[in-house]
């Protein structure tokens, strides 16, 4: 199948059961389907094959106005080919939930799914950062490395972070932020997440790193932080998994655990206001990716951060720099390839290339972006402790 002069996308239907599939599902879910059970297979650059494929199906690949004789050819087709039959089951790495959304059970059960894969398999994607969120490409950085660790300072210098801060990384994954903390900047920082398998290898590196008296670990709810006050507040790549109706509660939460004149800084992918939500029943990424995961405008977070008491002082959008993330993430799966079959089985590591090159070219045609909201938590008669002007926030 070839497309525009500059895309050439070959498509490989290994198995008749791919018409079935799209019979059933005609939509985005039955063409994952069809790829994460090996049904289907993509050659060349991933990324750019998913763009190309996309602009051929706008621009009409698919017909609408085909006349009843060739409705009546395509009929005969289809059940001579055997696409006329009851649905296939679905790939075993499919979940649907159940149980109250977002219920603490119910949350811990989807964080789950989609990070404790195994930490060798996020090692192979993420690199020697370990850490799952936008990176921020700047003009001299040249490695995904260097590019994530330029992520987490901006974050720490937002924060204004300086030496026996106590901070909160709320969703710390592999523990990059809070490592970065407690050693450039000497802070005494508690990561808490979700995932055993994260808190397990955070800890291990929080040890190797020499920095067991200034960092803590932990697998805990946000709602079932009770120490506070904390001096700074970071959540980055979190909020995506709260879902609208439980923001209130996240910003209440942050709000009461953060002393006067303390900062957030809330990092967190967004959906453009006049793309509609997925519906669960059609949406590859609820599946199989994320389930639960609800994105909203940033105007709809910012909102839900000042409803809960916070004044918000920036907002910075980084969406090019996701874009230019992801499809570093999927270079490093295509180029370990074989050893991420072995580690996570080759449905899996079919869901995680589809998801973040798809992923890539949501960010690029801004369908989704990601923002840094900085807010801070008002001091007595409405003292913010902060910089009077961005450049001297972030000196």
């Amino acid at each position: 199948m070839s497309g525009p002069p500059d895309a050439h996308i070959r498509l490989t239907l290994r198995h008749r059961r791919v018409l079935r599939r799209l019979a059933w599902a005609p939509n985005e879910l039955g063409l994952a389907r069809a790829y994460v059970a090996g049904e289907i297979d993509v050659e060349g650059d991933f990324v750019d094959a998913l763009s190309g494929l996309h602009r051929l199906l706008a621009g009409g690949a698919l017909r609408s106005d085909l006349d009843w004789a060739a409705r009546r050819e395509i009929a005969r087709t289809a059940v001579r080919l055997g696409a006329i039959g009851l649905p296939p089951k679905p790939p075993a790495e499919e979940i649907k939930l159940t149980g109250r959304i977002h219920s603490r059970a119910r949350d811990a059960r989807a964080i789950s799914h989609h990070y404790d894969v195994g930490n060798d398999f996020y090692a192979l994607v993420l690199g020697p950062s370990m850490t799952y969120s936008c990176a921020l490409w700047g003009e001299d950085v040249e490695t995904l490395e260097e590019a994530q660790t330029a992520k987490v300072d901006l974050v720490a210098r937002k924060l204004g972070l300086t030496e026996g801060m106590r901070v909160l990384d709320v969703g710390c994954g592999w523990g990059t932020f809070v490592i970065h903390a407690a050693r450039e900047y000497g802070a005494r920082a508690i990561g808490i997440t979700l995932s055993r398998a994260q808190a397990e290898f955070a800890r291990k590196r929080v040890v190797e790193e020499g920095l067991s008296d200034r960092v803590e670990i932990r697998v805990q709810d946000y709602r079932e932080v009770a120490d506070g006050p904390f001096d700074a507040i970071a959540s980055i790549g979190m909020a995506e998994h709260v879902g609208a109706a439980m923001l209130p509660t996240y910003a209440g939460a942050l709000f009461r655990l953060l002393r006067p004149e303390g900062r957030l800084l809330n990092h967190a992918i967004s959906r453009h206001p006049l793309v509609p939500p997925r519906p669960d029943n059609t949406s590859f990424i609820s599946r199989y990716v994320f389930p639960d995961g609800e994105l909203e405008p940033v105007s709809v977070m910012s909102g839900a951060i000042e409803d809960a008491g916070f004044e918000v002082r920036d907002v910075e959008s980084l969406r090019e720099h996701y874009g230019r993330t992801l499809r570093a993430w999927v270079g490093n799966l295509d180029a370990n390839w074989a050893k991420a079959v072995r580690l996570s089985g080759p449905g899996r590591a079919r869901v995680w290339r589809l998801y973040m090159a798809a992923s890539a070219l949501a960010f690029e045609s801004g369908s989704i972006g990601v923002n840094q909201i900085l807010a801070v938590k008002p001091g007595e008669f409405g003292s913010s402790g902060m910089p009077s002007t961005r450049t001297a926030l972030l000196s």
